[in-house]
């Protein structure tokens, strides 16, 4: 796959184009989402209640301040299936997605690999950190095709020297990532596989689901082995898992598409007296 190691310096720009479980099912059958939740981030959590909160970090500047961030750096198209950066690469400084959707995963020694999130514009990717150093800590991929801003590390620091608005912009950006890092961890270790599964296919039905009479359709394309990276396991186990959901009348598949049929089901595995 192609790599954006060179993003700094050889690509012509372009324009810059709780801990408590939560769910709002709503009384009357849905239709559709709203268009604002096709663009929001997924990750492993307990609720889909801030997963996009994170897309808003800029939000505090003033209309100069943002035209200031859009003008520093450099914006790169890149194609669908192209890494963005790549775990073990040296780090210098950040990428914000601008459109399209990135992947963020781990891959271990042996090839396993678990993701972290999916992000969508107006989130920055290729932290922890922010300034530069060190080697990148996970891989970035393009879902789609994406036009992503380079903000090296030079700028960054001028940035955050210049402009104190920016900096705490930056502080809300790095809060928004700890959430979803702690958020992972503890579905990691409170949550069982099958419930982590559970929780996924309920988030899923919320962000992108439906109603088809009383069931919801996830109106998204979806492999087991996507699946198996989010909740932390294996493709064979997840599709022995789906199979015994269909099998139990829970989820019916028809070719990429989930059809949820009883997401009563689905909570019991989640809520238990």
């Amino acid at each position: 796959m192609a790599t954006l190691k060179d993003t700094f310096s050889d690509s012509p720009a372009l324009k810059p184009a709780d801990a408590i479980v939560r769910f709002a099912y709503p009384a009357e059958p849905r239709t559709a989402r709203m268009t604002a939740d096709a663009a929001s981030a997924l990750f492993m959590s307990e609720t889909i209640d801030g997963l996009n909160v994170g897309a808003h970090f800029l939000d505090r500047l003033s209309k100069a301040e943002k035209r200031r961030i859009e003008t520093t750096g450099r914006s790169f198209a890149v194609k669908r299936g192209a890494m963005v950066f790549r775990q073990g690469e040296h780090h210098d400084g950040i990428f914000i997605i601008r459109r399209g959707q990135v992947r963020v995963f781990y891959s271990s020694p042996s090839g396993r690999e678990i993701t972290l999130a999916y992000w969508t514009p107006g989130h920055f990717i290729g932290g922890p950190e922010i300034t530069g150093g060190g080697p990148h800590m996970w891989s970035g991929i393009a879902m789609e095709n994406c036009e992503i801003q380079a903000l090296p590390s030079t700028d960054l620091q001028r940035l955050l020297t210049e402009m104190p608005s920016f900096a705490l912009a930056m502080i809300d950006g790095l809060i928004a990532k700890g959430k979803c890092y702690s958020s992972m961890a503890q579905m990691l270790g409170t949550r069982s596989v099958i419930e982590r599964l559970a929780q996924y296919l309920l988030n899923m039905s919320e962000l992108y689901g439906i109603a088809d009479g009383e069931a919801v359709v996830i109106n998204r394309k979806v492999t087991h082995d996507q699946i198996a990276a989010m909740v932390g396991s294996t493709r064979q186990w997840v599709t022995m898992m789906m199979k015994r959901f269909q099998a139990k009348r829970i989820i019916a598949i028809d070719g990429s598409t989930i059809r949820i049929e009883r997401i009563d089901q689905l909570e019991k595995m989640l809520f238990k007296d």
